[in-house]
């Protein structure tokens, strides 16, 4: 919680005093988010949070016209990934349990991002996109 929601939170009260109205905020949450893990149960509760927080401040600064939303990847190859105390069977499979049947990319995420940072998506705050290899959450 200290690094994912109150680092996130710290940042975000930091980025008001420098964003102007129209500005944007991009919060980083989690499929888990919506699907929960039983065994990153830690990891859930923050990215749970985040998604909450984004959703709560989007709502407190609509008036400012400052939009506040958030991307949830799914399973994606990170440097992480091989760090994290995976086992070598648990690595080979990643993210073959998306209906793509594989893990994303980085680059793959990265659009999601862009286009909430920009004008583009003018018209959106207090959302979460999913770039996720087709995981269905929320519905």
């Amino acid at each position: 919680f200290q690094t994912n929601v109150f680092g996130m939170y710290w940042l975000s009260a930091a980025a008001l005093n420098a964003l102007g109205d129209g500005g944007a905020i991009i919060n980083c949450t989690s499929v888990v988010s919506y699907k929960g893990s039983d065994e990153l149960l830690d990891y859930a509760g923050t990215k749970g949070a985040i998604t909450a927080f984004t959703r709560s401040l989007s709502a407190n600064l609509a008036e400012r016209g400052i939009r506040v939303n958030a991307v949830a990847p799914g399973p994606i190859w990170t440097p992480l990934n091989p760090m994290g105390g995976a086992s070598p069977e648990k690595l080979r499979n990643f993210g073959q349990d998306t209906p793509l049947g594989r893990a994303g990319q980085p680059w793959e995420v990265a659009p999601s991002f862009l286009f909430l940072a920009c004008d583009d998506s003018s018209y959106m705050t207090g959302q979460v996109l999913h770039p996720n290899g087709g995981i269905i959450v929320g519905g």
